[in-house]
């Protein structure tokens, strides 16, 4: 099982980011880490914080001489705001009994986390909640997943996003096969749009919304290409792939909804205009996966690249489903789409109470975003990913790497020769 945890405040002295159940012998570099990092912090629409952080990872642990060594892998990601906010955020409680904190936040967001997090937790200051609901936390999900990433990486799978739609406006490419990688062409683009027609509107938008002191909101596709067909299972709910996936991802902070394929649309068409189609796909026609370490898999003889369909020898010619059926995967690519609402903290805030004297009020107002959802699709691969990861290892298992490189060639390799021997054909 893989599984990941964080810890830090979004103003406290550094994040953290403990990922257990990585093979050994994964390679794996601070660079690969801090890009993803770095993508997470573009977009249009993006706030001060964003000139002030320069996130990259340090080791803590689980690395040695560039590979993974089977052990938790910890990251420390320094927060470099924190000279400014350490009397704020002390650990030591304040010299005289009795004095408050700077920087207290009694006036609770609507649409945050402030309110109901300190009727939860009988705190008086919102601060005390806020920091940790922060999507600051996300950078260290983001770290999570790029590891994850990593190790899918070795195995062919290529994950990535683009934004199809904010503050309103449609950005989706109708009916186009979309570019590989998907990454590639949508990081050229402060939005993360692959319909540049589109951009000018949404960056106008924007704009318009910081001058009025408001926030938007938008929505987001992520891509897994590669996935080979068996993750997950039928058979208990919580095997399910689409539920994991779902999960994960509406636990992003704003995210108030996840498709899966074709979504909610499915819910409105005939089912004959729904399900995909089977076709019998070419045997022995797809080679070993090459991924961004630029390796080769290996067979379990000597230098043989392994030939085998990650399909199982099927296709469809359509992929509706989102390349999920009855919660396993079907080797067509993994598609999910994320709804993500605007930020709560305006500029313009919304009424609230106040907390220390009953009456009514504006509610606080810090730095933030006009909007993060470029930012939240890069965020979204990582949970993917790391939900793809978790089910890798569970079908394949391995304490290191090449012992899972084997058990995924076997599987594929007898998928293909059990279908190749049922129609009678050989494999090249």
């Amino acid at each position: 099982m893989l599984r990941f945890s964080t810890a830090g405040e979004s103003h406290g002295k550094a994040l953290v980011t403990t990922v257990e159940g990585l093979p050994a012998g994964l390679p794996i570099s601070a660079e690969w880490v801090d890009r993803e990092l770095w993508r997470r912090m573009q977009g249009y629409g993006r706030g001060a914080r964003m000139k002030i952080e320069s996130d990259r990872i340090e080791w803590i642990s689980g690395v040695r001489a560039g590979e993974t060594l089977g052990s938790p892998v910890a990251m420390l990601i320094p927060n470099r705001d924190w000279a400014n906010w350490e009397d704020v955020m002390a650990h030591e409680p304040a010299d005289a009994v009795g004095e408050l904190r700077r920087r207290r936040v009694t006036r609770p967001r609507p649409g945050h986390a402030d309110l109901a997090g300190v009727l939860k937790y009988d705190r008086l200051d919102a601060r005390d909640i806020l920091e940790r609901a922060s999507a600051r936390e996300t950078t260290a999900r983001v770290a999570a997943g790029a590891l994850a990433k990593r190790l899918l990486d070795e195995f062919g799978v290529e994950i990535g996003s683009h934004v199809t739609s904010l503050g309103g406006v449609r950005a989706a490419v109708e009916g186009s096969v979309l570019p590989v990688p998907l990454n590639q062409v949508a990081d050229q683009s402060e939005i993360r749009v692959l319909n540049r027609s589109a951009e000018a509107e949404i960056i106008r938008r924007i704009d318009a919304a910081k001058k009025a002191g408001d926030t938007l909101g938008g929505e987001v596709e992520v891509i897994a290409r590669g996935v080979c067909v068996g993750l997950g299972s039928h058979v208990s709910w919580d095997r399910k792939l689409d539920g994991r996936l779902a999960g994960m991802l509406m636990s992003i902070p704003a995210v108030k909804g996840v498709e899966i394929g074709m979504g909610f649309e499915a819910a409105r068409r005939p089912g004959s205009e729904v399900h995909d189609p089977i076709e019998r796909g070419a045997a022995g026609r797809v080679p070993s996966g090459r991924g961004g370490s630029g390796k080769v898999r290996r067979g379990p003889n000597e230098g043989e690249p392994v030939a085998a369909d990650a399909r199982g020898g099927f296709r469809r010619p359509t992929n509706n489903a989102g390349g999920l059926e009855g919660g396993i995967t079907t080797g067509e690519p993994v598609v999910v789409k994320v709804g993500m609402k605007p930020i709560s903290t305006l500029m313009s805030p919304l009424p609230t109470i106040d907390l220390q004297s009953g009456q009514p009020a504006k509610a606080v107002s810090e730095r933030s975003d006009v909007t993060a959802v470029p930012a939240m699709g890069v965020i979204a691969e990582a949970m993917v990913a790391l939900v793809l990861a978790d089910a890798m290892l569970e079908k394949f298992g391995g304490d290191s790497l090449g012992e899972m490189r084997r058990n995924y060639d076997g599987y594929v390799g007898a998928m293909g020769a059990r279908w190749a021997a049922l129609r009678g054909e050989v494999e090249d």
